[in-house]
């Protein structure tokens, strides 16, 4: 039977639940365990498919189509086990599902509470489909005392006592802060993060404490008597250079042994930790750099690009280069020379985005790649843009353009309102709810033999996630194809275009999918490490 580990937070939110949840999984796995993760958000948004990445960050894709929380990606990237739609739920869906259940009937006339029907459904999504896992670790979003996250919090009180004895902890993640006008880390935020949390019947076995120095041997022992935990599980979390160094820093500080201990699993197998020794060693001993610009909309908060900047990072280890990013918002762009802002690059990224604003500029990027023979990566928006600048630029026609940003004659991208699933035909309407309606997860592609695609993977059959509304025009493939852009891959039937690329370019690829979705630290997705490659050769010419 599944042992659960429950991961909560205190003092303040961005502590890095995520990543220490995810660091977690990976050490349980190093020892021999099979884990699941799983995220509960308090908001009511049915998923963050519709909220801006300035709010809330990047949206993170699973393979059958669920729009999740960005920690799903951190899971997936630590783990290498593929989330699934089943591993993330909000609040606004929980409610979504109780509601419909009500109007069929299914409470039979019954009074629908919070206690026990909400409840009731978080602890049915936790304990669904675990039969097959040793751990199953279960993040709850935000910090103890939102009023938002107060059913969460009560389902996994009552999970501690309908599960069997020594099957469930708690993890409650917490931070030190350093005063420097006191000179001392102050441990009653900490203190006070833990009474609210016993308040409503949960009393935490392993403190994680988020510090950016050592903590000392009279603080570590004053928080376990305080919080009522024993000293060895008050478990350091001190800050580190790299997100991939997390594992062995959490391992030397004995978290995953404490976790073990609290099962009542002793002695725990040894762990093999030689996959993260190897990440940090390729991390903290690049034998050069090369800078990418990446040219977005959503620059303001990286965190909108989480998964792209790893995949970036993850194709630096596979050619032991440091890969520094130039963050660059497209909009300056528009009606001015991008050249002073990109002369210096090695590469330039144009990643995903939605909407007009900064479009402009991302073809003017597009452009100053191909015309300087710049390695140039568009990704989703970023090709389709590239593809904007080649009708424009190459096939003469400088009304190109996206239906996206409204009516035009020279519909170069447009809406797409069926395409094919496997062997089903899913449909949309343009007028129709925007959450959930885009072309979601994966999907097959053949990729030309003797493509430079086809090349980079090793193979003309692949598959890889999507998250678009929007699609290149096929009408214009003769058009482009004549002056050099290559459609390199096509969805199996043929219809839809997934990848471009110029012939005459050292490095010119857009793909309609989301490649950096699928990257992890020990295996780096082959397109971002081709990339980096191509780019680490232009810094030599720089």
């Amino acid at each position: 039977m599944a042992r659960y580990i429950f991961i909560t937070g205190g003092v303040v939110s961005s502590l890095g639940k995520g990543l220490a949840s995810a660091a977690l999984g990976a050490l349980l796995q190093a020892r021999g365990y099979t884990v699941r993760l799983r995220k509960l958000d308090p908001y009511l948004n049915v998923d963050p498919g519709t909220m801006s990445p300035t709010q809330h960050g990047e949206v993170f894709v699973t393979d059958d189509g669920a729009e999740t929380d960005l920690d799903l990606g951190h899971y997936e990237r630590f783990t290498g086990r593929p989330a699934t739609k089943q591993d993330n739920i909000t609040t606004g869906r929980i409610y979504q599902e109780i509601i419909q259940k009500e109007r069929r009937g299914d409470y039979l006339g019954g009074t629908v509470q919070v206690i026990p029907h909400v409840t009731n459904h978080i602890k049915e999504f936790v304990l669904e489909g675990n039969e097959a896992c040793d751990f199953v670790l279960v993040e709850i979003g935000g910090t103890v005392g939102d009023i938002e996250g107060l059913p969460f919090f009560e389902a996994i009180r009552q999970l501690g006592n309908d599960l069997p004895r020594n099957h469930a902890i708690y993890v409650h993640l917490t931070l030190l802060p350093w005063i420097p006008t006191a000179g001392e880390l102050k441990t009653k935020p900490t203190q006070h993060s833990v009474k609210e949390l016993r308040s409503i019947g949960i009393a935490p076995n392993i403190l994680l404490c988020r510090t950016d120095r050592e903590i000392p041997r009279e603080e570590k022992r004053k928080l376990g008597l305080f919080c009522n935990v024993r000293e060895s599980a008050v478990i350091e979390a001190r800050d580190v250079a790299s997100i991939y160094d997390v594992p062995r820093a959490y391992h030397e500080a004995g978290l995953d042994r404490e976790v073990l201990a609290a099962f009542g699993i002793e002695p725990a197998p040894r762990p093999d930790m030689r996959r993260w020794t190897a990440v940090s060693e390729r991390t903290h001993n690049p034998e050069g750099e090369v800078t990418i610009a990446i040219v977005g909309k959503y620059t303001g908060l990286k965190d909108a690009y989480k998964s792209l900047t790893e995949a970036l990072t993850h194709g630096g280890l596979a050619n032991r280069v440091k890969v520094n990013i130039d963050w660059i918002e497209s909009e300056i762009f528009e009606g001015g020379d991008p050249a002073p802002h990109l002369e210096h690059v090695h590469g330039i990224l144009v990643p995903g985005g939605f909407g007009q604003r900064g479009a402009e500029g991302k073809i003017n990027a597009a452009r100053f790649a191909r015309e300087r023979k710049v390695p140039y990566f568009g990704i989703c928006f970023g090709m389709q843009m590239a593809v904007i600048e080649a009708a424009r630029s190459l096939v003469g026609v400088p009304d190109a353009n996206s239906t996206e940003f409204g009516p035009t004659d020279q519909p170069v991208v447009g809406l797409m309102t069926e395409w094919m699933r496997g062997n089903e035909l899913e449909q949309r309407k343009s007028g129709g709810d925007l959450g959930g309606t885009m072309r979601l997860g994966a999907y097959r592609a053949i990729l030309a033999e003797g493509s430079k695609i086809a090349r980079i993977y090793g193979t003309t059959e692949i598959s890889e996630r999507h998250r678009h509304r929007y699609e290149v025009n096929t009408d214009w493939r003769a058009r482009l194809e004549a002056k050099g852009l290559k459609f390199a891959g096509t969805s199996p039937d043929g219809l839809l275009p997934e990848t471009v690329e110029f012939t005459d370019h050292p490095w010119f690829i857009g793909v309609q999918y989301h490649p950096e979705l699928k990257s992890r630290p020990f295996d780096p997705h082959p397109l971002f490490a081709s990339f980096i490659e191509a780019a680490k050769a232009q810094s030599r010419l720089v």
